[in-house]
């Protein structure tokens, strides 16, 4: 039996991705009546010609709820991904670069955040907060905490890019020349550092979809009405099998083909980088 050789599934990814972002973006378009419009007279309705996926329990439309919480969570963990990977730049980068007690300090600050359990972490920072926050402070708060507490992984594989690369022979060389330290780091490691830092970026994005889901399944992530993936699967709680009521599964599938595309692309990128 053949293989499906990876650049096709590189492909499929790619397409999976292009298709799931393209429908978030139009969900004004495909969606107009809004995630939070009520249709009292049809609350918890099956799927119809009106509503593709059915309505939740107060009548809001099932399908728009998920193409607006899809759009929230694919601008949230990128957005997330970003903080996390400039503060690993900081955190972790420089002081490698700079060695000596900078690493060091960096590296045990680095250890310790690696130590603790980040999930819980999260939710013992979210719980310490106000919940009844609007939809929109609450999105910001869920950004600001994966981005500020989510740069450990990716300060660790940065300390230690740049501490080989301060010990290599081009920056020996460079630095033997007499060029200037601050233009040593920008002309000769800041290009070094670019592909580990868009490696970690894109690293961190399907680990943020993941994070925020489950701070929504909690109750801690994105408030309502504002929907997002976390939210939309906590309706699954009360479910007792698949067939019972499938359409609302549509998150949780979502859920899985974006975090499963994202991986295979990283994946593929890891092969040609190698």
């Amino acid at each position: 039996m053949t293989s499906i050789p990876g650049n096709v599934w590189q492909r499929v990814a790619a397409v999976v991705l292009f298709l799931v972002i393209g429908a978030s973006v139009a969900a004004n378009w495909l969606a107009p009546a809004g995630y939070a419009r009520q249709y009292r007279e049809a609350a918890d309705a099956p799927p119809s010609h009106e509503h593709w996926l059915g309505t939740d329990e107060i009548g809001r439309d099932r399908f728009a709820r998920v193409l607006y919480g899809t759009r929230i969570s694919l601008l949230l963990a990128p957005a997330a991904a970003l903080l996390s990977t400039l503060m690993a730049a900081v955190i972790g980068g420089i002081p490698g670069y700079l060695g000596g007690n900078w690493a060091r300090c960096a590296m045990a600050v680095t250890n310790l955040f690696l130590s603790l359990p980040w999930l819980f972490l999260l939710i013992a920072v979210r719980a310490v907060l106000p919940l009844n926050v609007s939809p929109l402070v609450s999105v910001l708060v869920t950004f600001l905490m994966l981005g500020l507490l989510g740069w450990s992984n990716a300060a660790r594989v940065l300390c230690t890019s740049a501490e080989n690369l301060r010990s290599s022979d081009f920056v020996r060389q460079a630095r033997a020349a007499g060029i200037s330290p601050a233009r040593l780091f920008w002309i000769h490691v800041a290009p070094n550092l670019k592909p580990v830092l868009e490696a970690q970026f894109w690293i961190s994005i399907p680990v943020f979809i993941l994070t925020e889901a489950n701070l929504g399944i909690l109750g801690l992530g994105v408030a309502e009405p504002m929907p997002s993936w976390g939210s939309l699967l906590k309706e699954l709680e009360g479910l007792v099998s698949v067939g019972e009521e499938p359409w609302k599964f549509v998150p949780l599938v979502l859920l899985v083909l974006v975090v499963t595309s994202f991986q295979t692309l990283l994946s593929q990128r890891e092969e040609l980088s190698a």
